[in-house]
């Protein structure tokens, strides 16, 4: 009987970019089917956060249920990929995510409004399906308070300072991830703990510090979603916003890439203390390349079709990175930072 593989420890980091998150829940069934994995931190922001969640909620679960670590693992798995199942068939079921997509599509009367009315008198109910339904599939205490399975941060951007907040731990909550996820020309701002919270995406899309200062895993995989080059240039007002839109969302993550590579540098040269500071390893599934042809709409649409077709290509491209980059994991990265994004 063969000996059974060794488990590699991995960090995920989860874009977000409303339905197109689909494309990122594929390639995460593709990586807990594998079953050699160990998250040891997740770090996500909109779409990302609300996959994190789902992920890890599997994890806390099987860690109530199995003292047995490679028994907790293994069902860990089975039940993430069964939340994560839910949840996103659950938003296919609803037929429109409404995250970034104009209430328009939703009530047909605001359709010459929205533009210029505040979510307070556009959406005075404030109405955000995606609640009811992370609530109906997420133990939220169970998560805040497991104390197995990965770390999990989730990103939120607090209105007042400007500054992207992280919270993980005790302060998880379904409040949160609604907060990560809240754009605010669609939705009012998130109050946690008194103060006001918009969409994380506009200070960490994902955030990767987390996972650099607050787990031992030196390997991140980033899962794009939102395409950081374009071959054309935008021409028509909606061409043009959206691409306003993948600028912002993506400046973040280039800041925090740039400072690894210099960071990488200086290590590489001897001039930085390796006990001190982490060489980081990055690894990317770049599904902002597969999603490109869906065009910037495609973004609201969330119709279970839709859905599964993302999740399909994902579930590919997370087979194809396993099997041409496994074997890098804990040896080198993947993700050339000087040569995809000289800084």
């Amino acid at each position: 009987m063969p000996e059974p593989r060794a488990t590699q420890r991995l960090n995920l980091a989860l874009q977000g970019g409303g339905s197109h998150g689909a494309l990122t829940w594929g390639v995460l069934d593709a990586l807990l089917e594998d079953g050699q994995l160990d998250f040891d931190g997740i770090s996500g922001t909109s779409a990302g956060a609300m996959n994190a969640v789902a992920l890890a909620h599997g994890f806390a679960q099987a860690a109530q249920q199995h003292k047995d670590p490679a028994e907790a693992r293994a069902a860990g798995a089975a039940l993430a990929r069964a939340t994560l199942t839910r949840l996103w068939e659950g938003v296919g079921t609803m037929g429109s995510l409404m995250w970034g997509a104009p209430l328009a599509q939703v009530f047909p009367s605001l359709a010459n409004l929205t533009p210029w009315l505040a979510p307070a008198q556009s959406n005075p109910m404030n109405i955000n399906p995606l609640r009811k339904l992370l609530e109906q599939e997420v133990d939220f205490d169970l998560l805040a308070s497991a104390k197995a399975g990965p770390k999990l941060f989730v990103c939120a951007t607090n209105v007042r300072t400007g500054r992207g907040e992280i919270f993980s731990g005790a302060h998880l909550s379904v409040d949160v991830v609604m907060a990560s996820a809240c754009l605010p020309l669609v939705f009012k701002a998130v109050e946690i703990g008194g103060e006001p919270y918009w969409d994380g995406g506009y200070s960490g899309n994902p955030a990767l510090y987390p996972l650099i200062y607050q787990t031992d895993c030196s390997d991140i995989l980033l899962v794009q979603i939102n395409p950081i080059e374009h071959l054309s240039v935008p021409n028509t007002v909606p061409e043009i916003m959206e691409r306003l839109n993948e600028v912002t969302f993506n400046a973040s993550l280039l800041a925090e890439l740039r400072a690894i590579e210099f960071v990488r540098r200086l290590l590489a040269e001897g001039k930085l203390d390796p006990g001190r500071y982490k060489d980081v390893r990055m690894h990317r599934i770049d599904g902002g390349t597969e999603l490109a042809g869906f065009g910037a709409t495609s973004k609201s649409r969330a119709d279970l079709a839709f859905v599964r077709q993302l999740f399909e290509l994902g579930r590919a491209a997370g087979q194809k990175w396993l099997h041409a980059h496994r074997k890098d994991l804990g040896v080198r990265a993947t993700l050339d930072l000087a040569h995809h994004h000289p800084f």
